[in-house]
């Protein structure tokens, strides 16, 4: 914690007469502290320790059961603890929104009703005697958890923080299936049981969970029993025997279709693996999944420490509040993951699998110990997707999804700059950036390649093993990395997790006949010298056909790196393997760009040249852009096609490569950007048949939507005829293709599609094609404008995602623009009272819905439109 000290020298007092040994920690923090004549006081807003530990949690067992009608979940929780060091007769738990209807003491002759105070908040237990850190007590607690009668909260990572979810509980959406789920991140495990719902605490658990028998449930731990009862309900046990922190309890509950599948761990045990699934993808559970027994065996390879967990789920819930959560062997997905056959042939989220599994060892196995410690959760995480990505896909695929990270993390850069191990947060979700996730990511990337691949996944092992089953800090992993390679590290802990940016580097080449080949580097990102980063610079030198590979490390804001060359070099590559979190102004002759492109292996120095091309040249295609249609990874040849489509007109001999791609390329997304090319600057010399084809012949959904694109530049009638045969695919490309070109055409005869998909769809996809449905609705009469508003409000109202909401509000606010510049262009007084009693309409209708809605979110962004 920073203080503010009054005066030049601290007199520290003796043993004996200090007076603060008598004071608890809280009593101390609450009052100045005086030491002689030198007054410190706490200065730091929003600084956020980790949590104290009074009470150690050392088991839960829950007893639940469910009222779908009040989506209400009535538990018993059986808690066993004892205090963590010092003697406690007081023991506050976190419980969220309940109705305590008990408290009881476990003992071996009664149950002894205990007195407490609930503020819906906390529960504040008179245990009627102090225990020491040596015994160990039980308590029971009778209790009912109502979480949609809390406050609705949530952030742009978790949308929401009411612990436990109702999905379709009255079975009315026939379109959605009827499922329980909770969601414990960050604190909101304790909305549904009462617990210490911090980071840094650890519990072995049971859970036994009553359901409806035509429902499965998923849970931590193993399956121990389930137990059939007379009144047509089933009683599961769940029991897990190693701890973890309160917030990766789970529970889901469903109609799921399970996949079973396996995997054997070095010792020869086998691990159960099942996957669950909505229904109508119960034949694509392994395709969606099916990687993960590798990914398994993979991460327990190079980390010397087999999964360490009974089994292993992955449930996939609707209305998810996340991406996905790593709850400890048992994680859920939100639907998205969800793809048939065709779908995965356009792509899939193997690397959030990937990122959801390698948290079972970093993140559940050993924990950050508080939020302000996140990297050390999601950082490893993160950089888990590129590790994978790298054994199964190559190192261009890995780099290219490193390179992206990246990127994410500078966009987000320009709007703040935080440590990445930070304290001072005005809220616990701030942590859930893209700090914590991709700078995190990369910063590792970097360690792996200063230290080497054996000293980094040898630290790793010692980390989790040192650590096993605890939470930690940053400086475990450290100490971890420094017992391993005899290394003082506090320079790159302290410069890249315990402080904030990045380096930005300017790069200039000079060659001098006496000194030599000359390279400037300047550190432009901030002028004080605690800007200033320390850096390992990869430097290669190419002369002719040699590279000469020079590794210097820079230190000062400004350094000039010499090398006694007869001849200036044919080109130079500084941070030759694009290992630096760095951005970077290279003032290299273009010439450069050319060679480094053609000469390469390095994805990213093919990435970096063209990238760089298409600045220096404008108005016409690039030198390198024709080549890199024949690429051998796919995002450059995507690359290059989209420097095509920025071009007035094409030479001929672009129509040749395109063919070749649009026909045969791997990768589907390479594919339907050539077919859409040749339509657009070729139309002459390309046949409509070919796109029929594409939009009747193909599997795959994003070449059939680019066939249809294509279809639209040459015979746009043909294209809307063709359109109408794939309305009832629920595919979101052909969807976005078929709406799109609705919109373009201003067909009057489409509105039914419109509102009937807007209904059916969910999530990002709802909101993307609300876009679609305004634009279309700009074009249409009145009456169609009138007639959208129910189904928009319908969103407005019951969309579970905030910013669907939020574009329910725009539609409605584009209709009413709309009519009031219809009624400003007429003279007839009946047409404007018309117009007029449809705005009214409308806006009762906006004030109604703004006065149901209860995110905060939301109303703060509506307030400040």
């Amino acid at each position: 914690m920073i203080r503010k000290i009054s005066a030049g020298i601290l007199i520290v007092c003796s043993l004996s007469a200090c007076s603060l040994l008598q004071k608890t920690p809280e009593e101390v923090m609450e009052a100045p502290i005086l030491l002689d004549t030198i007054e410190v006081t706490p200065e730091v807003k929003n600084y956020n320790p980790s949590d104290r530990k009074v009470h150690d949690l050392i088991h839960t067992r829950l007893d639940v059961s469910f009222d779908w009608n009040k989506s209400q979940l009535n538990g018993v929780a059986t808690l066993k603890l004892k205090p963590y060091f010092y003697p406690s007769a007081r023991l506050i738990l976190d419980a969220k929104g309940m109705d305590i209807h008990s408290v009881k003491l476990l003992t071996d002759s009664t149950n002894l009703d205990l007195e407490y105070t609930y503020d819906g908040r906390h529960i504040d237990i008179d245990l009627q005697k102090s225990y020491s850190r040596y015994e160990q007590y039980s308590i029971k607690i009778d209790y009912t958890a109502k979480p949609n009668d809390l406050p609705i909260g949530g952030s742009d990572a978790i949308t929401s923080d009411k612990g436990l979810y109702f999905i379709n509980p009255d079975s009315v959406d026939v379109n959605k299936p009827t499922q329980i789920w909770t969601q414990g991140q960050t604190e909101s495990s304790s909305c549904w049981f009462p617990t210490i719902d911090s980071p840094n605490e650890r519990m072995t658990q049971e859970l036994f969970i009553n359901v409806d028998e035509r429902y499965k449930t998923v849970s931590n731990g193993t399956l121990v029993y389930s137990n059939y009862n007379a009144d047509g309900s089933r009683t599961d046990y769940w029991s897990q025997e190693l701890p973890h922190p309160p917030y990766l309890t789970m529970i889901a509950v469903g109609d799921f279709a399970r996949a079973i599948d396996r995997w054997e761990n070095s010792l020869g045990e086998v691990v159960p693996v099942n996957y669950y699934v909505d229904k109508e993808y119960a034949n694509d559970a392994f395709r969606i999944f099916g990687n993960t027994p590798e990914m398994m065996s993979f991460y327990s390879q190079i980390l010397g420490m087999d999964y360490p967990w009974e089994k292993y789920a992955q449930v996939v819930v609707k209305d998810y509040v996340s991406g996905a959560m790593e709850n400890t062997s048992a994680t859920i997905h939100g639907d998205f993951v969800q793809r048939t056959s065709r779908e995965l042939l356009d792509g899939d989220y193997e690397d959030v699998i990937a990122h959801e599994l390698f948290h079972h060892w970093f993140g559940d196995y050993v924990t950050c110990e508080s939020w302000a410690n996140l990297p050390l959760n999601e950082s490893f995480a993160t950089y888990g997707e590129y590790l994978w990505i790298e054994h199964k896909h190559g190192h261009d695929a890995a780099e290219q999804h490193g390179y992206e990270s990246m990127m994410g993390y500078f966009s987000e850069a320009r709007l703040k700059n935080e440590d990445l191990i930070r304290f001072v947060y005005a809220d616990k979700e701030d942590m859930f950036d893209a700090h914590s996730y991709n700078k995190g990511g990369r910063v590792l990337h970097m360690l792996r390649y200063l230290v080497g691949d054996s000293a980094f996944f040898e630290s790793l092992n010692v980390y989790l093993t040192d650590n096993a089953l605890q939470d930690a800090e940053i400086h475990h992993l450290r100490l971890a990395f420094e017992k391993v390679t005899g290394q003082d590290l506090n320079w790159f802990f302290n410069q890249w997790f315990l402080n904030s940016g990045h380096p930005v580097l300017e790069i200039t080449y000079f060659f001098d006949e006496e000194r030599g080949q000359q390279i400037l580097v300047r550190q432009t990102q901030g002028a004080e010298e605690s800007d200033v980063f320390q850096l390992p610079l990869a430097i290669d030198i190419h002369v002719g056909d040699e590279v000469m590979r020079m590794n210097e490390f820079m230190t000062e804001q400004e350094e000039v790196f010499t090398y006694p060359l007869a001849q200036p070099a044919s080109w130079i590559n500084v941070d030759a393997d694009h290992t630096l979190l760095a951005q970077k102004q290279d003032n290299r002759p273009d010439e450069w760009w050319t060679l480094q492109f053609r000469n390469s292996q390095n994805y990213l120095d093919r990435l970096e040249a063209l990238e760089m091309w298409s600045t220096l040249v404008t108005d016409t295609l690039t030198p390198l852009t024709l080549e890199a249609l024949q690429d051998p990874f796919w995002n450059i040849r995507m690359i290059g096609l989209n420097q095509l489509e920025l071009a007035y007109d094409l030479p001929i001999e672009a129509l040749d490569l395109l063919r070749v791609l649009a026909k045969a390329d791997e990768k589907t997304q390479v594919r339907g950007k050539a077919l859409v090319l040749m339509a657009t600057f070729f139309p002459n010399q390309t046949s409509e048949e070919l796109y029929v084809d594409a939009i009747t012949k193909e599997q795959s959904y994003v070449v059939i939507a680019a066939g249809l694109k294509g279809l639209s530049i040459l015979n746009l009638e043909r294209a809307i005829t063709m359109a109408s045969t794939l309305e009832a695919e629920r595919n979101f490309a052909i969807i976005s293709a078929v709406a799109g070109l609705y919109e373009e055409s201003g067909n009057k005869n489409k509105h039914a599609y419109f509102k009937q998909t807007l209904a059916a769809l969910s999530g990002y996809e709802q909101y993307l094609f609300m876009r679609n449905y305004t634009g279309y609705l700009a074009g249409q009469e009145n009456a169609a404008l009138v007639d959208a508003v129910a189904g928009i409000e319908s969103v407005g109202r019951n969309a579970s995602l905030w910013w669907n909401r939020l574009a329910a509000y725009q539609a409605l606010e584009q209709i009413l623009g709309q009519l009031d510049a219809r009624k400003a262009g007429l003279q007839e007084a009946d047409e404007k009272a018309q117009i007029e009693g449809y705005i009214d309409g409308i806006q009762t209708t906006i004030v109604s819905m703004k006065k149901a809605e209860k995110d905060g979110q939301l109303l703060k962004v509506l307030e400040e439109r």
